[in-house]
């Protein structure tokens, strides 16, 4: 089903392309600016079975973005000047943020931002940086590749799933995936790290092969163009949590981060920052911690009336199946996404 609903996606987005709908619609609905979500920046993987491929785009890809970004009158804005735009009349923006941390943002991406002199903001999880928080979404993927059959232990009782062939690989990790994130985190947490230990896999070796150290991450943000933003401290859906956790999970990252970079932490991202992850509350306490502005996933461009909801602000994701400037153009009109929010200009419920 994730294979045919992206594949219309990008059907529907080379229509309004070659059809110019998208320049049409784009006075009307572009907004002020776009705040673009990116995570892996490499060369990329060929593996037949790649359920985690949307995350990941091409460092000449990004080039090529950066490119027609400017070519069409946009500044590449840095997130410190958010809300002053937001406020004030002047060109429409781009911003350009990096979730997670990952060690391809400093030896692929980072070239391709120096070379484009594109301010970014990178939003970090400490427990990635300090090795301990392993990401459990390639931990599936890799357990999925891994075994030609494969058994869940859910609280309600083991399901096995078939997944020796690319197509059921594809169906498993589909179906895993979001039973899992759907319920409770601690049942998610359990059941892959269940898994893991069943079929022989080391969490934390795949943490270090994708994450950057405090090191690494200490030369991103000696660079100028960089802006240091929190991701709590162990990536957690933060809505599915008891109040006292995500309060300490939003306030502990901005103080560890300060600690670490010596500097101010502004700005924060809610992981996976979907209505489900987070909301109303969410969004209350990452105001109490002091943070100026707070992005979500919630598909979207910005408008003028996005300065009176700044820990609620919608992104639009570079997605690793969409890697065509064409593709990007029409996102940045506004149209699909207007679509997609029935034509809402906020949508922070």
């Amino acid at each position: 089903m994730g294979d045919l609903r992206y594949g219309v996606i990008s059907a529907m987005l080379r229509v309004f392309n070659v059809t110019r709908i998208d320049r049409a619609a784009a006075p009307f609905l572009a907004g002020r600016g776009v705040i673009l979500t990116m995570h892996h920046v490499w060369r990329g993987r060929t593996l037949p079975f790649q359920p985690n491929r949307i995350l990941e785009i091409a460092p000449e890809f990004l080039d090529a973005v950066l490119k027609m970004i400017r070519a069409e009158g946009n500044d590449i804005a840095p997130m410190d000047e958010v809300p002053m735009r937001l406020r004030q009349p002047g060109p429409r923006f781009v911003v350009l943020t990096f979730d997670d941390g990952y060690r391809d943002n400093l030896t692929e991406a980072l070239p391709v931002l120096k070379a484009n002199a594109a301010p970014f903001t990178l939003y970090l999880t400490p427990g990635f940086a300090d090795m301990q928080t392993p990401l459990w979404w390639r931990d599936l993927e890799d357990l999925v590749t891994r075994v030609d059959r494969i058994e869940v232990p859910y609280p309600e009782g083991a399901q096995d799933y078939a997944s020796a062939t690319g197509p059921e690989k594809r169906s498993a990790f589909e179906q895993i995936y979001w039973r899992l994130r759907q319920g409770p985190e601690e049942v998610l947490d359990e059941a892959i790290a269940v898994m893991c230990h069943r079929y022989g896999i080391n969490r934390l070796d795949r943490l270090a092969q994708l994450c950057m150290r405090w090191d690494e991450l200490q030369t991103m943000a000696t660079e100028p163009l960089c802006t240091i933003g929190a991701h709590t401290m162990t990536h957690p859906m933060l809505a599915k949590h008891a109040e006292d956790i995500a309060r300490h999970e939003v306030t502990s990252s901005k103080r560890r981060l300060e600690q670490e970079f010596g500097r101010d932490v502004r700005h924060f991202s809610y992981p996976v920052g979907d209505a489900a992850s987070a909301g109303p509350r969410e969004f209350a306490i990452a105001r109490a911690a002091g943070f100026e502005t707070a992005v979500t996933t919630r598909p979207g461009v910005l408008f003028p009336e996005h300065a009176g909801h700044l820990m609620a602000l919608p992104r639009i994701s570079l997605n690793g199946l969409f890697q065509t400037v064409g593709e990007v153009r029409t996102l940045l009109s506004g149209l699909p996404t207007a679509m997609q929010n029935r034509f809402r200009r906020i949508n922070v419920g």
